[in-house]
């Protein structure tokens, strides 16, 4: 008869986020509570560097510290995009235009 040999179980998801060769081990359907910069961006669609902008006209929230690392609360950010205007007549839509 042949020996059974252990294996190692097989981690659904071997992106990695925030450090250096750490698995994400949080199941898809559970986002991350905090938020890099890059991520929080993405989360509401706009670049970082906008993001950064927003961020300082406080239309997004500021960041928590911890230790050395800058996290965004992604319940704050719901808030946050929550309250932003949609019809911000500053903003001009180039569809609507062509259509007009």
């Amino acid at each position: 008869m042949g020996m059974l040999r252990a294996c190692r179980p097989i981690e659904s998801d071997t992106r990695t986020s925030g450090g250096a060769g750490r698995a994400n081990v949080l199941p898809v359907s559970l986002p991350p509570r905090g938020l890099s910069r890059g991520q929080a961006a993405e989360y509401v669609g706009v670049s970082p560097s906008l993001f950064d902008a927003m961020v300082k006209d406080a239309r997004m929230p500021a960041p928590k510290r911890i230790n050395a690392r800058t996290v965004w609360d992604r319940l704050e950010v719901d808030a946050s995009f929550a309250a932003l205007s949609s019809n911000d007549a500053s903003v001009t839509n180039p569809w609507d235009e062509a259509a007009a």
